[in-house]
C-alpha cells in the first residue's frame, strides 16, 4: 500500500464493492484509505468504470436492483466521490504507457487516468498491483 493522502482512483470492482457495502472485500489499510479519500472529497471514479459496470450488467455478470443508469447516477452521488471524465490526454496516454502492461483497454484507461490526475489507484488486480508505473493501494 502506498501511504499518504490525496486523490484515490477506484478500480471498477472497488467502486462496486464500496457501493454494495462489501467492506469485507477491502483490507483494513485499503478501507482506511478509501474512507479518508472520501472524507477529503478526493475519492475518484473514472467514467470508464460506469461503462464497465454497464458491460457487466449486459453480460449478466453483475446484477443490480434497478436500471443500470439509475444505479450509476446514485453511485455517483456518494459523498466525497467525483467522476473523472475521459479526456483526449488520458485516451492517448493509455496507448503508450511505460513498461509492460497488458492490453485490456479499460485497465489501461484507468491507469492512465490515475497517472494523469496524480491519484493513487486502488485495485485487487494482481497485474495492476505489480505495474510499477502507477502508485497503487491494494484493496
Amino acid at each position: 500500500m502506498t501511504d499518504g493522502r490525496g486523490p484515490l482512483l477506484l478500480d471498477t470492482h472497488c467502486w462496486v464493492w464500496s457501493q454494495f457495502g462489501q467492506e469485507r472485500e477491502f483490507s483494513p489499510d485499503g478501507l482506511s484509505a478509501l474512507r479518508q479519500a472520501a472524507a477529503d472529497g478526493m475519492l475518484l471514479v473514472s467514467v470508464i468504470s460506469a461503462w464497465e459496470v454497464a458491460l457487466l450488467v449486459s453480460k449478466r455478470r453483475l446484477h443490480l436492483n434497478m436500471d443500470c443508469i439509475d444505479w450509476v447516477r446514485r453511485a455517483l452521488e456518494t459523498p466525497g466521490l467525483r467522476l473523472v471524465p475521459l479526456t483526449a490526454e488520458i485516451a492517448v496516454e493509455s496507448t503508450c504507457l511505460p513498461g509492460d502492461l497488458h492490453g485490456d483497454p479499460a485497465d489501461r484507461i484507468l491507469v492512465a487516468t490515475a497517472r494523469n490526475v496524480g491519484a493513487r489507484f486502488m485495485t485487487r488486480d494482481r497485474a495492476l498491483l505489480d505495474y510499477s508505473h502507477v502508485r497503487v493501494v491494494s484493496a
